[in-house]
């Protein structure tokens, strides 16, 4: 993943919540509705995660010392847990609260036009973040779907603000069908459940990042399509009769490392196998460049040998 694009795309987001919440912050104090407040504290959450997300790829950068021979690039996949956790606590489980609370004892709304303008040009500029995460997300997504993009990506930021951005606009259009629904009936008990359906949504999305991200967190290896790739500059290596066995796992977004057990012949010669496995790396690095850690380990083919 391009570390710029990823940038590009926090700073957008993080950019449209701060100044969102203030705007929502404002139409609460007016309006008293839940789903604004909701919705205020949502921007609220977003706007410290990106702050998070930043501070990741900041730790991330660090050079790697005894403690941390392999570097600090997991930093970005903790930071982005956190972020998941975040949005549960301050987003999905206060939604919920204020949700229960209105509908337990529900208040009338002043001015609800303020909140539906105010939601109206929140959702404008969330849409403009969003388009700021996909433009730069596509590049990195192929041909697969978005979803599969999430589930298998392995640098966290993108899919992490594409999920908010998407949340939100989805958070701030309950909130508009909440309110709007409470200036129709004049029920103000639809505001309540306005902000409930925006705990559902948020403490959704928190799961799935928090799933994602712990996998992550813990080391995954290439996805399939690296994998073959791998083994291919591997098995296309000359000298290299099989691949023995063959492991990888993800030491930061832009980091893999690669261990390997190789099969030589017999008959090579000792200076022969390490010219070979120099070229086998340069070819593994060419083909997947990610693969920047790697550890082969050459042996006898047994199957030739007997």
């Amino acid at each position: 993943m391009s570390a710029e694009g990823s940038t590009k795309a926090i700073l957008a987001a993080m950019a449209a919540n701060a100044g969102i919440a203030v705007a929502k912050f404002i139409g609460f104090l007016i309006t008293r509705s839940s789903s604004m407040l909701a919705e205020a504290v949502h921007s609220v959450a977003d706007t410290s995660n990106q702050a998070l997300l930043l501070l990741g790829q900041r730790r991330a950068r660090k050079e790697a010392d005894r403690l941390h021979p392999f570097g600090y690039g997991r930093s970005r996949y903790f930071y982005s847990f956190v972020v998941a956790l975040v949005l549960f606590s301050l987003g999905s489980l206060f939604a919920l609260y204020e949700g229960y609370h209105k509908i337990s004892h529900p208040e009338p709304l002043t001015s609800p036009l303020v909140a539906i303008v105010i939601l109206v040009v929140a959702m404008g500029l969330e849409s403009f973040s969003l388009r700021t995460a996909i433009v730069e997300s596509r590049p990195l997504k192929g041909p697969g779907s978005w979803w599969r993009f999430i589930r298998t990506s392995r640098s966290p930021e993108l899919p992490v603000v594409l999920l908010e951005d998407l949340g939100a606009l989805t958070g701030l259009l309950l909130a508009l069908v909440g309110i709007g629904l409470t200036i129709i009936t004049g029920d103000a008990v639809w505001d309540g459940i306005g902000t409930v359906g925006i705990g559902v949504l948020l403490g959704v999305i928190a799961v799935i990042l928090i799933v994602e991200m712990h996998s992550l967190l813990i080391g995954e290896g290439a996805t399939k399509k690296e994998e073959s790739a791998i083994r291919e500059a591997l098995e296309g290596t000359p000298n290299i009769d099989r691949i023995i066995h063959l492991r990888t796992q993800y030491l930061g977004p832009d980091e893999m490392l690669v261990g390997a057990k190789i099969a030589v012949g017999p008959d090579v010669d000792l200076s022969v196998v390490a010219a070979v496995i120099n070229d086998a790396e340069a070819r593994m690095r060419a083909a997947v460049p990610a693969a920047r850690v790697i550890y082969l380990e050459p042996d006898l083919d047994r199957a030739l040998s007997t």
